[in-house]
């Protein structure tokens, strides 16, 4: 797939030594532009219709994470190179779908080029449909603890489940919650193999409700009652994959 992208980045040898390996290794990519500090990087994203912003984290006049918060509207994927490993999980918070150390791996840069690859593909596929996954009912059932003993609840009637410190928020489809004093890994668990998806590590969510996926930053999906959640960059990929 052929993907439009720009380099971000203030040192010049920098950008030209990742245009180049772009250019020589992942033939897919073109470069529209190149800025040197987060308000050239401005006009280019308003001014483009980009896949793939490759983004420096530290830069003048801000950094990263001031562009990602400037710009209202992100359908595009970051993918982060910097020299500061300490980012990392910041990184991941700003839903970056890669991570990238300098001095740059070319190995790394085709696996981070493949990856917003696939993503895009899986996208454009299913922009602005209603989605349906390949199971279209979920059967079984799923115990959750109480006080006096444990009640028995319909996996199917599960909306999502929501990260609360070391418990966890069901919701139901009849609008009622259930405070349970799991974790949400334990449900993640439990609910292997009955189309529920981990999409952010707050968020598990039954795909079934699922009626549409909204690209934006990081992704959102839309379940059966309203809801929006988002959806990490790292988990976007393993969503899509229940409505090829």
């Amino acid at each position: 797939m052929k993907l439009n992208a720009i380099i971000v980045e203030d040192e010049e040898t920098s950008r030209d030594i990742l245009k180049n390996y772009l250019k020589k290794y992942c033939p897919s990519v073109t470069v529209l532009g190149e800025a040197a500090n987060i308000n050239e990087a401005l006009v280019l994203i308003n001014n483009h219709d980009l896949d793939l912003v490759f983004l420096d984290v530290e830069m003048p006049y801000g950094n990263a994470f001031d562009l990602l918060d400037k710009v209202e509207d992100i359908n595009f994927e970051t993918v982060f190179v910097t020299a500061y490993n300490h980012y990392a999980i910041e990184a991941l918070n700003a839903h970056a779908s890669y991570y990238l150390m300098k001095p740059i791996s070319i190995d790394e840069l085709i696996k981070a080029v493949d990856y917003v690859s696939e993503i895009k593909t899986k996208e454009n596929a299913l922009q602005d449909q209603v989605l349906i996954p390949k199971m279209n009912t979920v059967n079984g059932k799923i115990t959750i603890p109480l006080q006096e003993g444990f009640e028995v609840i319909n996996t199917a009637d599960i909306l999502y489940c929501k990260a609360d410190d070391n418990y966890t928020e069901i919701y139901l489809n009849n609008n009622k919650k259930k405070l349970v004093s799991k974790t949400l890994k334990y449900f993640e668990d439990a609910l292997n193999g009955s189309n529920f998806a981990r999409v952010h590590k707050s968020y598990l969510i039954n795909v079934n409700e699922v009626v549409k996926y909204l690209k934006g930053k990081g992704g959102s999906v839309v379940l059966s009652n309203g809801r929006e959640i988002m959806v990490s960059a790292s988990k976007k990929s393993e969503l899509l994959d229940y409505f090829k």
